[in-house]
């Protein structure tokens, strides 16, 4: 469908149930105009060119910096042969080199590929054939180019681009880290395979003239986001330039309170999710603010950075709200500088939002996405009614459609329960390579999202079950059959089932039930050793519980239900 307005099929105003309630100042059926996703940037330099456009550790670039790096990346990038289509990879944490080249990739004409810096080398080689990535841009940190490395001398990737780390830090931080830090860099120079690797500086020695692709925003892929999807099985979805810079577009609109030009962002969550490229970096770079960039989250760090930086926009999943809530000494941190702070890929707890909101004076509003939709779906508005245990309502030009759970073509009755369906301008091209998966993921041409959810009468959205068995820990989708498999491939397991119990501060974590085989030993921590270089921490399972037998269905496959239940069954005796 095109992103040039509402959807084609938009009814009358007021034959949606969000239209009788929807927030002040917000217009449902806005224009949406699809361009080219580096347009962003493009206009922002264009009008806050001065500004401060990223703020690394006390480094601060402007837009026009930042925007002189990004077009002669650009240059460089056509110069090794990026040419419309090239795959090329992103593997770092937040940092502006992560920026600079997210545009100059998409500049060059290129589609990025976003890589978790803390997957395993098992789990990069998958994704790096599966996507055809043909180029790795990383930073000279030891823990990421040994990963690149291995790639390379296995044949599995062609040629990385690696920018020190050290060269982000202001002047005297960045001798102190050579100093004293100096065992955490790699060299890549004297590497095995330095005849493929191309220094970040000799890339953008050049005079930043690159050759303008002609874009088409609706069917050009800028990204592909890689997803487990339903299954587990990492799937990329293919977001055109239209998706994500549309997403934006809608996001921008949601956030009344903002000043363009005016605001800064802290930038905690990762880059690589889609959560946070959407959310944090191009948000920010949609609306001239300045991005505070946090590597990592680390908690004392970030109640220093809003204390001393003051930031007036934090997107973060519930944990990093949790956390700071209960902070030992959260009295003596100036918070007041928020005044918009988006929760997504988790559930907020009213309590969360409501304390946050008291101690900080700002909004704190959840909202709901996935990748297939770049990510954003739905939101809660910043005034009006909070209505407990909500994903709000469908962003602009968005249509949530409530699907039969035995059949998704037909609507599901008002009130009644059925699968949250999505139509907008943000919705994926589909999968990367997978027309199967692809089509099993509409209903017509309706996004399929595995969530069972009731819209009330004022078009507010409640997720009630899933049909899918995925675990949301912290923000992260961590899906159980991949860490069933990992389990299996160790020699005493002999049945395996994963399911997601309730945690305090993740809100969800996998906790995994082995039966071994007869004869065969196993502890906990045996298991434990073997799951480390397979899968992330993240999915590493909170409990592992062995068992003489495990559930199964009449047919024999073993069954999550009843250990679902016990587990509940246990929190509820814990709590009383």
């Amino acid at each position: 469908m095109t992103a040039q307005a509402a959807p084609a099929d938009a009814r009358q105003p007021g034959t949606y149930q969000w239209l009788t309630r929807y927030p002040k100042g917000v217009d449902w059926h806005q224009k949406l105009t699809p361009a080219p996703l580096y347009q962003l940037l493009d206009d922002a330099v264009a009008k806050f060119g001065s500004r401060p456009c990223t703020n690394f550790l006390g480094k601060v670039l402007t837009y026009r910096e930042i925007a002189a790096m990004v077009d002669r990346a650009a240059a460089g990038l056509q110069k090794l042969g990026v040419k419309k289509g090239t795959k090329v990879g992103l593997f770092m944490p937040n940092c502006p080199t992560f920026i600079v080249y997210y545009f100059a990739t998409l500049k060059a004409g290129g589609t990025v590929v976003n890589y978790n810096p803390l997957y395993t080398l098992e789990e990069l080689t998958f994704q790096v054939k599966d996507s055809e990535t043909e180029l790795m841009v990383t930073l000279d940190l030891k823990l990421l180019f040994d990963k690149v490395e291995g790639l390379m001398k296995a044949g599995t990737l062609k040629r990385a681009i690696v920018a020190s780390f050290p060269a982000l830090l202001p002047g005297a931080k960045s001798v102190l880290y050579k100093l004293f830090k100096g065992k955490d860099l790699a060299h890549p120079t004297k590497s095995p395979v330095a005849a493929n690797i191309i220094a970040d500086a000799d890339v953008r020695k050049n005079d930043g003239k690159y050759q303008k692709q002609a874009i088409d925003p609706l069917n050009d892929v800028a990204v592909l986001q890689y997803t487990g999807g339903t299954t587990g099985t990492p799937k990329g979805a293919m977001l055109t330039h239209a998706n994500v810079n549309t997403n934006c577009q809608q996001g921008a609109a949601w956030a009344t309170n903002l000043v363009p030009g005016k605001e800064r962002v802290l930038a905690a969550l990762p880059f690589f999710h889609v959560f946070a490229m959407t959310a944090v970096m191009n948000f920010a770079v949609a609306n001239g603010a300045e991005i505070v960039i946090m590597p990592r989250f680390v908690l004392d760090d970030a109640m220093k950075l809003i204390d001393k930086n003051k930031p007036t926009v934090m997107p973060g999943v519930p944990t990093m709200f949790i956390a700071m809530l209960n902070h030992p000494k959260l009295a003596s941190f100036d918070l007041s500088s928020l005044k918009f702070c988006l929760s997504g890929g988790a559930p907020l707890p009213v309590d969360v939002k409501q304390k946050f909101e008291k101690l900080t004076g700002c909004k704190l509003v959840e909202g709901y996405g996935l990748s297939e939709a770049s990510p954003s779906v739905t939101c809660n508005p910043l005034d009006g009614p909070v209505k407990e245990g909500s994903i709000g309502q469908p962003l602009p030009g968005t249509i949530v459609s409530l699907r039969d759970l035995a059949d998704p073509t037909k609507e599901a009755p008002q009130g009644e329960k059925g699968e949250i369906c999505i139509k907008g301008p943000q919705v994926m091209k589909g999968y990367w390579k997978k027309p199967e998966e692809t089509a099993n993921q509409f209903a017509g041409d309706y996004l399929r999202t595995g969530d069972v959810g009731i819209m009330d009468e004022e078009g507010f959205i409640f997720i009630v079950d899933r049909i899918k068995d995925l675990i949301i820990c912290s923000g992260y989708n961590v899906y159980p059959r991949r860490i069933e498999e990992a389990i299996y491939e160790h020699p005493a397991v002999e049945e395996v089932t994963v399911i997601g119990i309730n945690d305090g501060y993740r809100g969800e974590a996998p906790k995994a039930f082995i039966k071994l085989r007869a004869g065969a030993k196993a502890t906990e921590d045996d298991i434990r050793k073997h799951l480390e270089p397979k899968i992330s921490k993240i999915e590493m399972p909170a409990e592992i519980e062995f068992r003489d037998a495990l559930p199964k269905t009449m047919i024999g496959k073993l069954s999550k239900k009843e250990l679902k239940a016990e587990e509940e069954q246990r929190r509820k005796a814990k709590a009383k």
